[in-house]
Order: C-alpha cells, then structure tokens, then sequence
C-alpha cells in the first residue's frame, strides 16, 4: 500500500469510492496492492464480506484486479482518469518514441482536399438525415464483400474500441467470459474489464490464436471470442488461411458464441484477410479507418448477422445517436480519391520496409520475434523492466510487455512507426545488449 494513502470507508460503497479517490489523485498508483480483505476488515472495522463486495466492485469497474495469491491491486491501465490526465509511457526528450503505437503522421494522407469538397457541397441537415451517409455504406459495402465479409447489415461507430465495446453489451452481461488473445491490445482488455467481463486467455504465435487453447476456453464457458484479423497489436500476427479453417472448426461446434473480428489496419496490410464471420449465429466484423487515415478520423464500419446490428443500432440511438455526418462524408470522399488509396499503399510499403527489416536485424541478432506485418514487433526478454529501462538509457523508448499480457511470458513492444532502416541496425544492436544477449527460444 501506497504511504501517501490511508483506506477508509463503513460500507463497500464508501471503500471501493475512496479507493477511486486514490487513484485518481495518485496516491494509488498503477500496480499499487490493495490490503488484503481480512486486514482490511480488521482495519475499518467492518466484516470481510463488506471488503469483498468493495473490492468485488472495484474490478467489475476496470480499477483493480485479481492478483492471484498477492491478492487485489491497481490495474495497470485503471478505467478511471487520475487528475493528472491519462496513464501514458512518458518518452523524455531526445528519446526516440518506438512505444505510442500509432501511425507516422508524415505518411497519412492529407484530408485537406476532401475537406474542402464536402465544404463545397450542400448536405442534409437535421437528426432524420445523419443516421447514415448512403455513399459511405456503399463503399464499405464493396470493400468488405471483396475481401469475401458478408456485409449486408452494416453499421457505423465512433472507431473499433467503440464498435466492439456496443457488439459485447449487445450479447454480454456482467461476469460473463470472454476469450481473449493474449497478448493482445491493451485497451480491449481493460474494456473487457471495465464491462465487468471475466477475460480468458487464449495464447497467440505468427498465425493467430491458439485453436486448442480457444477450444478449452470455450469449454470453460466463454461466450464470446474476440480476435485480430491481421496486423495484431501487439504480436503483428496475422490469421493464415490454415489457422483460419482451424479457428472455423472449433467454432462450428459452439454456435452460440459471439465471434468479433478486429480489422483495424486494413488496407495497410500486406498480408489477405480470413474471415470467421458466420461460422456461429452471432458475429461483427470491425473495419476502422484510424491507422490507414489518421488517428482523429474515429470511424469504423462494422458488418454483422441482422440481429447484432440490430441491436448495435439501436442502443446507438438511445445515447450517441450516429457518428457525425461531417465525418462520414470525409471518409467516404477519402475512399473514393485515387491519390489517397496512393498514399494508403505507400505507406503500408514504408511500413512493411520498417518491419522486416527490424524483424530480420533482431533475428540476427538471436532474438525471439513475431511480427508479420503491421506496425509492432514482439520481443522475448527474460526481465521487462531491465530491457525497457536498458533500452531508454540507449536513446529508445519502448512498451513493456505487461500492458498486454494476462499469462504469456514477458516481452517488449516495439513500434515501428517512427523507425527509420537507417536506425535499424544501431536499434537491433541496442535490444539485444539490453536483453543481456540471452539467446531465447522462439515462439510467444
């Protein structure tokens, strides 16, 4: 427990409050251990049930969790915003930033022109017009269905976070399990925790999850299975045609579950897309447009069987409404303009560049890499904290594996965006001293 904080509270109300109070101001930082329930009972003076309850609470809100025998702690990424903003890897000046995980800037393509056309062009006002922008669905439509998605009930959400968090509450009720691929994006793992959903690991290597491990986790109970099409953060895993038709016959024999597909690098991957979507009765398939286009476009289309788009548009009308019409037309203009699709593939080749490049210097190197294509490579380490802080010392600042790992062993992330092959082989060098030159067996 954190010096600087003091628990107090009669009720499980006032203690899971005064524990978000904590972190929120700071006292109780990230990984912070909350006292255990029979000495926290003892404390306040209240039973070990109130305890419980209270910390019962606390991760059914994404604030803390499970620790195993060290008991309940902070949760690395807390679903609360302490007053000092939000938790964020601070990369110090003169550090070249290998750790945010977002696009270049300098090869996004320019929304200026598109902007000024919409601006140009009269356009509908009023709530019956903004639900959707027809030429919007048009285009998703046609892309989706040549990558062989069933698109024929499509909706729009502000980005793919926003599109799976409606798909889960639209079949998924608090305490329920859901398989998740691990390592795999931190910010869908704190969502699942933050829905009050219990997440069940299902390990990841180069071609996608693990079939049997997402078969014993469907047999544990998880009634939904969220994964990452291609360009998975943060592996850069990619599902091949063979793991997809494993995945697929796992699947057929639980018709009941909830397959969401992930696609948010799209048209800046290199490799094809296989598809689950109607193997089980209930599936969404997330498309969003933030790493090809910009981070600020938050835009997804998602497609679906009727009953999950059903239900996605319509909670949809009862609190955000639509997506910003605005918004939909840039978009739409923007998949339409040659020059930006241009710039698209430039970019996924710049991309592709980095990545391999970096991939076969650290390999080289004796290291244990995945990456098959998108904008992160997953390194093996023995200690996370030692080669973060090794590789910070040498001029790079990189994500610790623990962000996005439930039970797989550690490891760093390391982003390619702003990555040069002119810095690849000072950077390979760099990671492999900051490993300690441990030759580590292959694999996730």
């Amino acid at each position: 427990m954190n010096s600087g904080f003091a628990l107090a509270g009669r009720t499980a109300n006032e203690i899971s409050a005064v524990v978000e109070a904590g972190v929120r101001s700071g006292a109780l930082p990230a990984g912070a251990a909350l006292p255990p329930i029979r000495t926290a009972a003892t404390q306040l003076g209240v039973s070990p049930a109130t305890v419980a309850a209270a910390y019962q609470a606390l991760r059914q809100r994404g604030i803390a969790e499970s620790a195993g025998r060290q008991g309940t702690r902070v949760r690395p990424r807390p679903a609360v915003a302490p007053a000092r903003g939000q938790f964020r890897l601070e990369v110090p000046d003169g550090v070249l930033d290998l750790a945010t995980g977002g696009p270049d800037p300098r090869l996004l393509p320019d929304v200026g022109p598109g902007l000024a056309r919409i601006a140009a062009t009269s356009v509908p006002t009023g709530y019956a017009a903004a639900a959707g922008f027809p030429p919007l669905f048009d285009a998703a439509r046609a892309a989706l269905q040549r990558d062989g998605v069933d698109a024929s009930e499509l909706a729009v959400t502000g980005g793919a976070l926003d599109g799976i968090e409606r798909l889960l509450n639209a079949h998924m009720l608090p305490g329920d399990r859901v398989a998740v691929e691990d390592p795999g994006w931190a910010n869908l793992l704190d969502l699942v925790a933050a829905l009050g959903l219990r997440p069940v690991p299902v390990p990841v290597d180069e071609s996608g999850p693990d079939p049997q491990r997402l078969a014993d986790a469907l047999r544990a109970g998880a009634r939904a299975f969220v994964l990452t099409s291609r360009a998975q953060n943060p592996t850069g895993a990619s599902v091949t045609a063979d793991r997809a038709s494993e995945l697929r016959a796992v699947l057929e024999t639980h018709a009941d579950v909830l397959v969401i597909e992930d696609d948010h690098a799209a048209e800046l991957s290199v490799q094809p897309l296989f598809h689950l979507g109607g193997t089980t009765r209930a599936w969404g398939f997330v498309r969003s447009v933030s790493k090809p286009y910009g981070p600020d476009l938050r835009l997804a289309v998602v497609a679906g069987d009727a009953t999950s788009i059903g239900r996605l548009t319509g909670r949809q009308r009862l609190g955000t409404g639509w997506v910003s019409l605005v918004l939909q037309r840039l978009v739409a203009d923007m998949w339409a303009d040659p020059q930006v699709a241009s710039a698209v593939s430039a970019a996924s080749a710049q991309y592709e560049r980095r990545r391999s490049a970096l991939v076969l210097a650290l390999r080289s190197a004796g290291l244990s890499v995945t990456g098959r294509t998108g904008l992160n490579v997953w390194v093996a380490v023995p200690d996370e904290t030692v080669a973060v802080a090794r590789l910070r010392e040498a001029g790079y600042a990189v994500a610790p594996g623990a962000l996005y790992r439930l039970a797989t062993p550690p490891a760093i992330r390391i982003t390619i965006s702003s990555l040069s092959t002119d810095d690849v082989p000072a950077l390979a060098s760099a990671t492999a001293a900051a490993v300690g030159g441990h030759s580590l067996i292959s694999g996730v």
